[in-house]
């Protein structure tokens, strides 16, 4: 830690209830706090700071095309924020909050906020974390990411999040180990089917006992193995030859459109939204909620944690 930040050991009660305190009073003023989370280290703002939000991203080495999630203390705060939950939210947040599961919604529309670049949504997640939920009570909703800069390895301890943000964060509460260690799990509400944005603590099973149809997290498609080298012709012209090269490129073609249909079924053309975890935030901090480590990339959410 530098001169400039100020550390509090959260096991101390006194050092807790001044951290709090502090980290509070940092955020009200649109500076950044560092708090533990049930997941991961989250680097926070206020949501409702659109340059406390910028500083954020700034503060990752990042931009607005991936927009924090945002955390809230209680189920009625994020009630506040969503404009609709479609036909499962609601089930899965009776069943996985407090707890590592961020989800995509759309944003009430009258909220005075700026994220960053989420086409009309949020993603939020109320984490279970004594200490994150005590600020988050503080402060209101905070916008969380993963307490780390873009790229590099989520933090799951303070020390690891001050070595890589340093002065650029007021506050850092002190949690000790984040015992979670694994992103929140994103899943994304906007469609009539959820869809999994980005596989974390929670199992896409454990989804589907809850909303029976779940589709997974989109999967890279894999390249075309290279073409084989022409076979030489035989002797009486090949017709066998010409049919069985037929077949392979009706064989060929089937795959191709398999792997583009499979592709598009998996959400690849989902709407970009505000996932570390952490975690609109955790993430999700899942607030701080973003990919293994913190960071991820879906194309279609852009979300960390």
């Amino acid at each position: 830690m530098t001169s400039v930040s100020r550390s509090y050991d959260c096991a101390d009660d006194e050092a807790r209830r001044d951290g709090i305190a502090d980290a509070a009073s940092t955020v009200r003023k649109g500076e950044l706090v560092v708090l533990p989370t049930d997941t991961v280290y989250g680097i926070g703002a206020d949501a409702f700071s659109p340059a406390a939000v910028a500083s954020l991203l700034k503060a990752k080495g990042r931009g607005r095309d991936m927009p924090p999630p945002v955390l809230v203390g209680s189920v009625r705060a994020a009630h506040a924020l969503i404009e609709d939950l479609g036909g499962h939210g609601q089930d899965l947040i009776d069943e996985f909050w407090p707890g590592p599961l961020t989800i995509v919604c759309r944003a009430t529309p009258s909220l005075s906020w700026d994220l960053g670049d989420t086409q009309g949504t949020v993603a939020v997640r109320m984490p279970m974390h004594p200490v994150a939920i005590e600020l988050l009570k503080e402060t209101g909703p905070m916008a969380v990411s993963s307490a780390n800069l873009s790229g590099r390895p989520a933090a799951t301890r303070a020390e690891e999040a001050a070595e890589q943000l340093g002065d650029s964060v007021s506050v850092y509460l002190d949690g000790g180990l984040c015992e979670g260690g694994v992103p929140s799990t994103i899943v994304d509400l906007t469609y009539a089917v959820p869809r999994v944005l980005r596989s974390g603590a929670i199992p896409i099973e454990r989804l589907r006992a809850v909303c029976g149809t779940v589709i997974g997290e989109a999967k890279p498609r894999r390249r075309p193995d290279p073409e084989p080298e022409a076979e030489p012709e035989n002797a009486e012209g090949g017709p066998e030859q010409g049919a069985a090269a037929e077949a392979g490129d009706g064989a060929q073609g089937a795959a191709d459109s398999a792997g583009t249909d499979s592709g598009k079924d998996a959400g690849t053309d989902a709407p970009a939204v505000s996932a570390e975890a952490p975690e609109r935030g955790d993430a999700a901090a899942e607030g701080p909620e973003s990919g293994p480590g913190g960071e991820t990339g879906e194309p279609s959410a852009r979300r960390s944690e």
